[in-house]
Parts: C-alpha cells; sequence; structure tokens
C-alpha cells in the first residue's frame, strides 16, 4: 500500500487536526534532492514540524519542506515560503520531459503542475516559428517549446532578475541558446521596441495578462496564434476571457479568431486556470 502523509499522521496527531492535513501539495525537483510546498492552516499550528517530518518520511527525496504564507504577489509574482523543516538551501534541479530547470521556489515562480500544459503548448508550435512568451520565469515555456522543435526562435522575457539568471542559466544546461534569448525586463517597456511580428505569443499570467494584451496584440504577425490565460469562475468559464481578446484586438485595428478553449488546472473548489487561444489578422 503507497504511504501517504496523513497514514503517517495517523496516531500521531488529533483527528480534528490530521482531518486539516492536505492531501495534496507540490514537489519540486528531482530523485536526488527535492523541495516540498504545502498549504499549513492556522489550525495546524503547533503540529506543523511533525507534519513536515511525516511528509519528508513519504518522500525520501525531500530535503526542505516550505509552508504557503500568501499568494503570489508583487511585481516579481513569487509566493511568501516559509521554512518549515529540512536545509535552507531550497535551489533544485527539476526534471521534466528531458529538460532540467535550476531553481529556488523561494526566489522565483515555478509550478510543477503545470508541465503537462507546458508539453500541450511545445506540441502546438511548428518548426520555423518566431515565438514570443511574457513573463517567461526561470524558462519552462521557452525550453520546452525548444526542445521540442528545433528550427524556432523564441524570445523570453521576464522582470524578475533571479528568475532571469535562472533561465540563462537552463538555457545553456538545456543546449538551446540557439533557439532561446532571455531578456530582462518589464514587457510593457521591452516589447514595443521589438521590430518583428511573431507567430506565436504566450502570455502565461492569469491574474493580470489582460492588462498587457495592448502590448501582445501589435506584435502578433498576420494569422499568428496568441495563447491567453486568465483566472475563470464557474460555471461560465471562457466568455470574459474571448470578451478580452477580442475587444483588444477591435480596439488595434485587428480581427480574433478564437480557435481554442482548455480548462489548464483549478485554482479553487470553483475557480479555473483557463487559456483561450486566438488567431488574429487585419480588420
Amino acid at each position: 500500500m503507497r504511504r501517504d502523509v496523513r497514514s503517517e499522521l495517523r496516531g500521531v496527531l488529533p483527528d480534528d487536526k490530521l482531518r486539516l492535513v492536505p492531501r495534496s501539495y507540490d514537489v519540486i525537483g528531482s530523485r536526488r534532492k527535492a523541495v516540498a510546498i504545502i498549504e499549513l492552516r492556522e489550525e495546524l499550528e503547533g503540529f506543523e514540524h511533525r507534519i513536515a517530518a511525516a511528509l519528508m518520511r513519504v518522500h525520501r527525496n525531500v530535503a526542505s519542506v516550505l509552508a504557503r504564507e500568501s499568494e503570489r504577489t508583487g511585481d516579481f509574482r513569487v509566493r511568501e515560503l516559509r521554512l518549515v523543516a529540512g536545509d535552507p538551501d531550497t535551489e533544485v534541479l527539476h526534471r521534466e520531459s528531458g529538460c532540467v530547470f535550476r531553481l529556488d521556489p523561494r526566489r522565483v515562480y515555478f509550478s510543477s503542475r503545470e508541465g503537462p500544459e507546458r508539453g500541450r503548448i511545445a506540441a502546438k508550435v511548428r518548426e520555423g516559428e518566431s515565438v514570443l512568451v511574457m513573463f517567461s520565469g526561470v524558462g519552462p515555456f521557452p525550453i520546452r517549446i525548444a526542445r521540442a522543435r528545433g528550427g524556432v526562435r523564441v524570445t523570453a522575457v521576464e522582470l524578475n532578475p533571479h528568475a532571469h539568471n535562472y533561465c540563462v542559466e537552463n538555457v545553456h544546461l538545456n543546449r538551446v541558446a540557439d533557439r532561446v534569448r532571455p531578456t530582462l525586463g518589464d514587457v510593457r517597456e521591452v516589447c514595443p521596441r521589438m521590430d518583428e511580428p511573431f507567430d506565436r505569443i504566450l502570455m502565461p499570467l492569469p491574474r493580470r495578462a489582460h492588462t498587457f494584451l495592448d502590448v501582445a496584440v501589435p506584435l502578433i504577425g498576420d494569422g499568428g496564434v496568441l495563447h491567453f490565460y486568465h483566472w475563470a469562475p464557474e460555471p461560465d468559464l471562457f466568455s470574459r476571457a474571448e470578451e478580452l481578446v477580442i475587444g483588444a484586438g477591435e480596439s488595434l485595428g485587428k480581427r480574433a479568431e478564437i480557435i481554442e478553449r482548455a480548462r489548464v488546472s483549478q485554482y479553487s473548489p470553483r475557480v479555473w486556470k483557463i487559456r483561450v487561444d486566438a488567431t488574429f489578422s487585419d480588420a
């Protein structure tokens, strides 16, 4: 029988506390060293070290347990993570579909759960495309795309200098320096200076991506594809995102056609991270 954290804690925590221990958490890293990120409710104060110890027994590769203290905040979109137990050095090497990403989750944003979505996007890219990834972080989207398609050119723009530095390192670790160009800066300042249209643009920032549509849309070449991410409540998941994309196109003299709608991951019981794909042409 597979061990889990709650089973490890049965008889160690009171039943009313045991029910509050999360069943899911993020593990980032490799078989040699990983960190676990878990959300611990206030009612579990005083039991945190026992929970962390149980988690580390279940996952022998976990060297550090971090408690999520906040949602992604600030210009760098980084969560506040508190060390509960283990090694204070939380830098890890994460492996995903033949790629490796060095990162420290206390300094940058990275979600291991979004690996399947990165694979879906990489599979859509065609040979020879020019791709722009806004808010590119440590480089997971650009690198997955570059590893999947040898003839692409990917520009990765990131504001967080820690994430940018990791992206530069990860580009070299994955041997895609000839295909990925990491760029440090604010997309609102950097992107308007780019003098080439892109075949495909990714906007993987669901909370605020809509505020940058006026930057992205003018950079999409005729017939190019935009991957727009957004938070959406049930039951009507896609209408607001579609309105934002179509409206941005109209305001800039372009016609948007929605070509795909996808649920990416569940954010809360009735809220989803969704993706709306659109092509653009001159109106």
